[in-house]
């Protein structure tokens, strides 16, 4: 069973992304007889641009126009506003005596304003002073950084990436297409185009080349959908705009390498899934009962030639690349797997097992018939709001939260750490009390799209080149003085030299005792930031012990990895993670996964898709045991959050 999607519906699962603030551009240049200068790039030509020397006048060329100011107005005065204030006055005649200081308003083909000053005129060449705002710096040409899937976002180096024939995929870079143009969702019922917004695109593999189709085409990014006909292979990819081409950039053409579709468009968090019958999109707010079959879309399944340029749903058939899709790790039916209708655009059709744990964060990943895993997602499962209590997650909270650009949190966290000692040689214990007052912004994107966490029993993955970058930033908030008190007595916390908004007491060696307790952090009459509040952990008797620490130091990616565990308190959870690093075709990728598992269950098994998503190399394991969250609130926060944890960290390789 199959279902399709009106044009409205596609353009919300086309991943789009807001065209980067440009720099004002400025510059000098001297024209002699005929030449044209492009005030947008900085560049001459002999013909074209935005205004025409002939020896005598500057003309307007295209669709610019100028005023001309005079001598009387200075140059610095002409700020993007009073320029674009003139406007009334453009023309597009030409501009004749000219003088030293003379200063002219322009508006560029390019649709930008400009200031600019005659700084001398010689015989028959004239030397300009510029400035135009909101231009890129002068172009080298269009330049090429990464090509990836549209919905997974998989960097290249790690085994799942790739683009497959037949796939909606995004190349990213600058100077790609005209950098005035909008991200207009072209309508494939009337056939995508090989030409957008100045912009084409070649790929070559051995000896043939295909030109992919644009759905959208801006400065920093395009999206196209992949020829069926490519070969599989090395592939080199060129982008040609204003009559430049990029350098080639490599990248793998494979027959399946499957993206799925999250809800914030960041290839992670919460997961697209829309109900196969009705259409309605799942949310934290109305999550997926057990039993219901659901929609899952993205791009990357194979090759689909009927559809690589235009909707059409002729010949639609099943494309059985995926062998598996889990559901908080258990296999669910997958009753189709093919096109939707649209170019390049995949619907995968499950039921949700009715054995699948609930929760806001159901992991959800599937597993290609080569053992490729997709990108890391979740679901709500449940009825009605999802719920998950063991982290005091409420699906109506993460409605609100989510959407949200700007978040001030609140964290108090008390550990009981085992890691390998900085010698090199032995581990080393450590008892820390930590409080961290943040102002998140998530630089243009939402909190929803850092979601990183995971329902109890299942397990989700990132991945990234080198060293991760940053998708948010923060400002500390001030707390005011706080304190933890437990059974062996009180500490202050200290501010963190630094580092605003963290506050840390290094505790002596038994504060936390192995016989558990409570422990309370408060803040008195609270900070210039954030009001009083009173926070409580308690940790379990006996503490958790990780049992087969040694098993772990060699992990194999392509077999589970068992972890099996003594103590705890019934109704916390256990946290397995893992992270890895190493180098792919010359590349740097690390990769990380974290799983959490109930206490009571006393072990628990990492899958092999999940480990397959890491790249071989030098990293670590971690077990801890961790307190149920317990929400506080405070003034000045949104969210505050008080979790204790014993852990152990080990090094480990992974092969």
């Amino acid at each position: 069973m199959r279902n399709l999607m009106n044009i409205s519906t596609i353009a919300i699962l086309i991943l789009t992304l807001p065209i980067a603030a440009l720099a004002d551009l400025s510059g000098t240049k001297t024209l002699t007889a005929n030449t044209a200068l492009s005030l947008d790039s900085g560049t001459t030509s002999s013909s074209g641009g935005d205004l025409l020397w002939n020896g005598t006048t500057l003309a307007p060329q295209g669709n610019a126009s100028a005023y001309n100011f005079g001598t009387a107005v200075p140059f610095s005065s002409l700020t993007q506003t009073v320029v674009q204030a003139a406007s009334a006055l453009f023309s597009k005649s030409a501009i004749s005596s000219l003088a030293v200081n003379n200063v002219l308003a322009v508006k560029t083909n390019g649709g930008n304003y400009s200031a600019v000053q005659v700084t001398a005129v010689s015989g028959g060449s004239i030397t300009l002073q510029f400035t135009t705002f909101g231009a890129s710096s002068a172009p080298a040409g269009p330049t090429i950084t990464q090509v990836i899937n549209n919905y997974g976002l998989i960097p290249a180096g790690f085994s799942n990436s790739g683009i497959a024939q037949g796939a909606l995929f995004i190349i990213k870079g600058s100077g790609l297409a005209d950098p005035n143009a909008q991200a207009v969702l072209q309508d494939s019922s009337k056939g995508l185009p090989t030409t957008l917004n100045g912009a084409s695109v070649k790929v070559t593999v051995g000896g043939t080349t295909t030109s992919p189709v644009f759905y959208y085409a801006i400065a920093a990014q395009l999206a196209l959908v992949l020829p069926s006909n490519t070969p599989t292979g090395n592939a080199q990819v060129t982008v040609t705009y204003n009559n430049q081409t990029s350098a080639p950039f490599s990248f793998q053409v494979v027959q399946s390498a499957v993206g799925l579709d999250s809800y914030y468009g960041a290839g992670s968090g919460l997961g697209v899934a829309t109900n196969s019958a009705s259409g309605v999109l799942y949310n934290y707010a109305n999550s997926i009962p057990p039993g219901t079959q659901v929609t899952l879309w993205g791009s990357g399944l194979g090759a689909d030639p009927t559809r690589d340029t235009t909707f059409s749903t002729a010949n639609i058939a099943n494309i059985k690349s995926l062998a598996h899709v889990y559901v908080g790790g258990v296999d669910a039916v997958i009753g189709y797997q093919g096109p939707s209708g649209y170019p390049g655009l995949n619907q995968v059709n499950i039921t949700i097992p009715t054995n699948a744990q609930t929760g806001c964060n159901v992991s959800l990943i599937g597993v290609t018939t080569s053992g490729a895993p997709t990108n890391s997602l979740t679901l709500p499962i449940g009825t009605g709001a999802c719920s998950d209590t063991q982290f005091g997650n409420i699906g109506s909270t993460l409605s609100t939260l989510s959407g949200k650009t700007d978040i001030y949190s609140g964290t108090t966290i008390l550990s009981l750490e085992t890691s390998p000692a900085s010698s090199g040689s032995g581990t080393q214990v450590t008892n820390v009390a930590l409080g961290t007052f943040q102002h998140i912004s998530y630089n243009g994107l939402t909190y929803g799209t850092a979601g990183k966490s995971v329902s109890l029993g299942g397990c989700i993955v990132s991945q990234s080149l080198g060293s991760s970058s940053a998708t948010s930033t923060s400002t500390g908030l001030d707390a005011g003085t706080i304190t933890v008190t437990g059974p062996a007595g009180s500490a202050t916390l200290t501010s963190f030299p630094g580092i605003a908004g963290t506050y840390l007491a290094q505790l002596a060696s038994g504060f936390i005792p192995t016989s558990g307790g409570t422990f309370t952090f408060q803040n008195g009459s609270g900070g210039k930031d954030v009001g009083p509040f009173n926070a409580q952990i308690v940790f379990p008797t006996p503490l958790l012990t990780w049992t087969n620490q040694t098993a772990a130091a060699t992990v194999s990616r392509s077999a589970g990895l068992p972890i099996t565990w003594n103590g705890g308190s019934s109704g916390t959870f256990v946290y397995i993670g893992g992270s890895s690093s190493g180098t792919v075709n010359g590349q740097s990728v690390s990769g990380s996964f974290t799983c959490f598992a109930p206490q009571s269950a006393f072990q628990f098994t990492v899958p092999s898709y999940i480990l397959a998503s890491l790249p071989a190399g030098t990293g670590s394991v971690i077990v801890g045991n961790y307190t149920n969250y317990q929400s506080f609130s405070a003034t000045g926060l949104d969210v505050g959050a008080a979790i204790g944890f014993v852990a152990y960290d080990i090094d480990a390789a992974y092969n």
